[in-house]
C-alpha cells in the first residue's frame, strides 16, 4: 500500500517537474500533476472530486476579492494617494517616525486582502517613489516592499497560510490575531530600519511632484469611515453575537467597498474597477482553486496521508530546523497549495507534541511568504522589482533580503518552539 501511494506520489511530482518545465503556469501544472495522480491511482479523471476541490476555498476566494475591490476604489478615489503625500508633507524631516507610517501603509493592504500582490500594486510603487528620494536605492527599496508585503500577507485579519491550514485540521481560525499581528509588525519595522538606516530625509519638492495627485475634495474623514465602518462590523460581532447576525467577511469588505464609493470626491467606474480588480486576482484564483484540486486528489489516493505519515515519523528536532529551508522552497514550487499539504500535517505534529498549534502555525505562517521571492514561481518578488522600477539584476533583489529573511526564520522557529509560552496571546 506504502509502495502504491508512493509511486502516485512520484508521478504527480514528474508529472508537475514536466509540465513546468515547458512553461505552464504554475495553476494548471498542479492541476495536471493532480490529474495524472488520479490517473496512476487508478481512479481515472474523477469529475466530482474535481469540482468538489475547485470549490474548497471559495470563501476565501470571496474575501479576496472583496477586499481587494475595497482597497482598489479607496485607491481609484485618490485616497491612497492624499494618504502618502499627507503623511510626507508632515514628516518629510523625521525619518523614524516615516518609516514607521510607511511600514504601517505597507502593512494595511496584505492584511486585509491576504494577498502581498496587493501590498505591492496598491502602496509598493508610491512607497518606492518616497523610498528613492530618501536616498535609498532601488535594490534595497525593493527589498524592504517586498519583504513587508510577504508580512502583510502573513498578518491579520486575513492570513491566507493559517488559514488554508487551519481548515485542513478544522480548526476554527479564532486566536490568530495577536500571534500573527505582534511578529509582523515587529519585524517589517525591523526590516525597514535595517535596510533603509542610511536614507536621508526625503526630497519632498521632487517626491510631491512623482507622486500621483490627490482630489482636492478628498479628506481624512472621506478615508476613516470607510475603515470605521469594518472595524464597527468586525467588533459588533463579537461584542453582540447573539444579537447580530454572523455576516462575513465578504459582506463586510462589500460594505465598506461601497462606502468608499460613495464617498469618493471623484465618479468612480465601480462596474469597470470590479473587472479590473477580478482580472488582477485571476492568478491568485487560480491558484487557489487548483490547490483545492490538487488537496483533494491527493486525500483521494492516498498521498496527503502518506505525506502527513511521513512528517508525524520524523524525528522532531529535524522537522523543525529544516522549517527554514521547507516552507520557503515549498512556497517557491506550490504557492498557497504548500499549506495544506504541508502545514497540515505539521500542525498535528505540533499539536500531538502538546505545543500550542495556534502560536505555532503563526510562526510558520511569517516563513511561508519567504518563498514567493525565488524560482520557479518568485511572482511577488518580480512583480516588486517592476513596481520599483528597479533596473538592476534580480539578484541583488534577493541579495539585501538575506538579512531579514534570517532574522524572520529564526523568529518563526522560535515561536514554534517556545509557542506554548506564547500561547498566552491567544486569549488577549
Amino acid at each position: 500500500m506504502f509502495t502504491s501511494t508512493q509511486i502516485i506520489l512520484a508521478v504527480m511530482v514528474v508529472a508537475y517537474i514536466i509540465v513546468k518545465s515547458l512553461k505552464v503556469s504554475t495553476e494548471l501544472s498542479m492541476f495536471l500533476a493532480a490529474l495524472a495522480g488520479g490517473l496512476a491511482g487508478g481512479v481515472g479523471i474523477p469529475a466530482r472530486h474535481i469540482v468538489e476541490g475547485a470549490f474548497t476555498y471559495l470563501d476565501i476566494i470571496l474575501i479576496f476579492i472583496t477586499a481587494t475591490l475595497f482597497m482598489n476604489l479607496l485607491k481609484e478615489s485618490g485616497g491612497i494617494a492624499y494618504v502618502i503625500r499627507g503623511i510626507l508633507r508632515k514628516f518629510h524631516r523625521r525619518k523614524s517616525i516615516l518609516f514607521v507610517l510607511i511600514t504601517i501603509l505597507l502593512l494595511i493592504p496584505g492584511a486585509l486582502t491576504g494577498a502581498g500582490s496587493v501590498t505591492v500594486l496598491i502602496t509598493g510603487g508610491m512607497i518606492a517613489v518616497v523610498l528613492e528620494y530618501m536616498g535609498i536605492s532601488k535594490p534595497k527599496a525593493a527589498a524592504i516592499i517586498f519583504i513587508i508585503a510577504g508580512l502583510s500577507a502573513a498578518a491579520p485579519p486575513v492570513s491566507l497560510w493559517a488559514m488554508l491550514t487551519a481548515a485542513g485540521v478544522n480548526m476554527p481560525y479564532v486566536g490568530f490575531f495577536l500571534p500573527l499581528l505582534v511578529p509582523c509588525i515587529a519585524l517589517s519595522l525591523l526590516t525597514i530600519f535595517i535596510l533603509g538606516w542610511r536614507g536621508k530625509p526625503v526630497n519632498l519638492e521632487k517626491a510631491m511632484k512623482e507622486l500621483p495627485e490627490a482630489p482636492h475634495r478628498m479628506n481624512w474623514i472621506r478615508i476613516f469611515i470607510p475603515f470605521l465602518a469594518f472595524l464597527f462590523l468586525v467588533v459588533a460581532g463579537r461584542i453582540w453575537p447573539h444579537s447580530l447576525p454572523v455576516i462575513g467577511l465578504p459582506l463586510m469588505f462589500i460594505v465598506a467597498a461601497v462606502i468608499t464609493f460613495s464617498l469618493s470626491p471623484v465618479k468612480l467606474n465601480f462596474l469597470q474597477i470590479s473587472r479590473n480588480t477580478v482580472h488582477q486576482l485571476l492568478p491568485l484564483i487560480g491558484t487557489l482553486t487548483c490547490v483545492g484540486i490538487l488537496v483533494q486528489i491527493m486525500t483521494l489516493t492516498g498521498v496527503r496521508g502518506l505525506i502527513a505519515i511521513t512528517i508525524v515519523t520524523l524525528p522532531v528536532t529535524a522537522v523543525i530546523l529544516t522549517l527554514s529551508l521547507v516552507l520557503p522552497i515549498s512556497e517557491a514550487v506550490l504557492m498557497w497549495g504548500a499549506a495544506p499539504v504541508l502545514g497540515v500535517p505539521l500542525v498535528l505534529l505540533f499539536n500531538t507534541m502538546g505545543l500550542n498549534p495556534i502560536v505555532a502555525l503563526a510562526g510558520m505562517s511569517i516563513i511561508w511568504p519567504l518563498g514567493d521571492a525565488l524560482p520557479p514561481t518568485a511572482i511577488i518578488g518580480r512583480l516588486t522589482k517592476d513596481t520599483a522600477r528597479m533596473e538592476e539584476p534580480y539578484s541583488q533583489l534577493l541579495k539585501y533580503c538575506i538579512i531579514p529573511a534570517v532574522i524572520i526564520m529564526a523568529v518563526g522557529i522560535l515561536m514554534v518552539v517556545f509557542s506554548k509560552k506564547l500561547a498566552f496571546l491567544t486569549l488577549l
